[in-house]
């Protein structure tokens, strides 16, 4: 049975509001951040995932190690008080998105090394082209 489950911990980090998609598929956390501007009502929340949870960009799955919770309905409430209070994310989503983050920037070297090619190639062609027209009329 495939168990799929997600949680959204917003916080405070200087000078934004910021909101962590975690996402557990399968044994696999995957995190997604987005930074709010300024303190989001729960409304504008739930709107938000509305309408742009698939548009979000998850980074690559990590390892999570699931573990069965207690029925026991005063510890999940602990649990829940717990997690209310504590602040920021949790180091698997750290890891998450840090892998997310590396991938994005050899991403975009390879999109600017490639630019820079064609650039390049760009010139080379336009001072052939002009050598070519310097030596046609004689």
């Amino acid at each position: 049975m495939d168990i799929v489950s997600g949680t959204l911990t917003v916080f405070f980090e200087n000078p934004f509001w910021v909101g962590v998609f975690e996402r557990v598929s399968d044994g696999l956390l995957s995190a997604c951040k987005v930074t709010y501007g300024a303190e989001p009502k729960d409304n504008e929340v739930e709107e938000f995932i509305l309408k742009h949870y698939y548009e979000l960009k998850f980074s690559p799955a990590v390892e999570n190690v699931v573990r069965k919770r207690a029925d026991n309905p005063k510890r999940r409430q602990r649990n829940a008080r717990k997690q209310l209070e504590s602040s920021g994310i949790g180091t698997r989503s750290q890891q998450a998105l840090a892998k997310q983050r590396e991938e994005m920037k050899i991403e975009r070297r390879q999109q600017s090394r490639e630019q820079l090619d064609m650039e390049l190639k760009r010139r080379y062609e336009q001072k052939q082209q002009k050598k070519k027209e310097k030596h046609r009329g004689h």
